[in-house]
């Protein structure tokens, strides 16, 4: 189905491109939701005479998601988990970070939120990319702590692995 795009659509098409996309994705998500017309001549007129609106409502839209991702740019997030070992017990979710950004002042979707590699399983510093409009993005500082404390017990691990190699070469003495 061919379709006028009435803003920036990502992975899609910018404002007023002509894109082929299939029926199911038209009828139910893009033309409802008011992103595009179908391309017949009568919606192509209507675009064309309202074309300089809609680029001042995406120029302004642009502006807008750049001034959210300026004040994100600055937000440095904690999140405590239980731990053991440097891996939590359950995970971090895109849910959870923007709840935590929400908590810091600022507003953000849970669908702006992007953890490419999916839930975060591990204590540690990690940066948190939002995508808050197609082509404006801002990074977001995240520290995923153990409950209750700073410290890492990843230190503890060490030592349990030292007692381990003490007691073995206890045993070959014996022998």
């Amino acid at each position: 189905m061919e379709l006028i795009l009435l803003e920036n659509i990502q992975n899609l098409g910018g404002l007023g491109d002509r894109v082929h996309v299939k029926p199911g994705y038209a009828r139910n998500m893009l033309v409802p939701q008011g992103k595009a017309l179908p391309a017949t001549d009568a919606n192509v007129a209507i675009f064309e005479s309202r074309r300089v609106e809609l680029e001042a409502q995406a120029l302004a839209q642009v502006n807008s998601a750049e001034g959210r991702a300026k004040h994100l740019e600055g937000i440095a997030l904690r999140i405590e988990r239980k731990a053991n070992y440097g891996r939590l017990f359950g995970s971090v979710t895109a849910a959870d970070v923007a709840d935590a950004i929400a908590e810091a002042g600022a507003e953000v979707k849970r669908s702006e939120v992007r953890l490419p590699e999916g839930p975060i399983r591990q204590t540690g510093q990690y940066q948190v990319r939002v995508n808050v409009h197609p082509g404006v993005d801002a990074l977001v500082s995240l520290l995923v702590a153990r409950e209750g404390g700073e410290e890492d017990d990843r230190e503890d691990e060490d030592t349990l692995d030292d007692g381990i190699e003490d007691a073995d070469a206890e045993d070959e003495t014996e022998l």
